[in-house]
């Protein structure tokens, strides 16, 4: 499964954030690149690219090897949401209904 999130945030931030969180789910990095990383746990195998994009935005990309939306899809969505409070940290999420 894909999923983006468009940041504020400097993509060697986003990157070092990446780490901490999937790390910390007990998740190991096979692959180290400048601008991705790869992890793989028990809950599978996720690919995420954070790149420059036009202006100050950066754009981060994950991609899993799970269909559906698994337990990795949702923690892709958690790491997501801490991004976008630390980009905007007065902002509140709220239910829309």
């Amino acid at each position: 499964m894909k999923l983006f999130h468009r940041s504020q945030i400097a993509p060697a931030a986003v990157l070092a954030a990446a780490d901490a969180f999937f790390r910390g789910l007990g998740m190991t990095t096979t692959a180290n690149a400048p601008r991705g990383r790869t992890f793989v746990g028990p809950l599978g195998t996720l690919r995420i690219t954070a790149v420059p994009e036009g202006g100050h935005y950066t754009f981060v990309e994950a991609q899993t090897d799970q269909i559906g939306e698994s337990r990795l899809d949702k923690n892709v969505k958690k790491f997501f949401v801490q991004i976008h409070r630390r980009a905007e940290p007065a902002h509140t999420i709220e239910a829309a209904y």
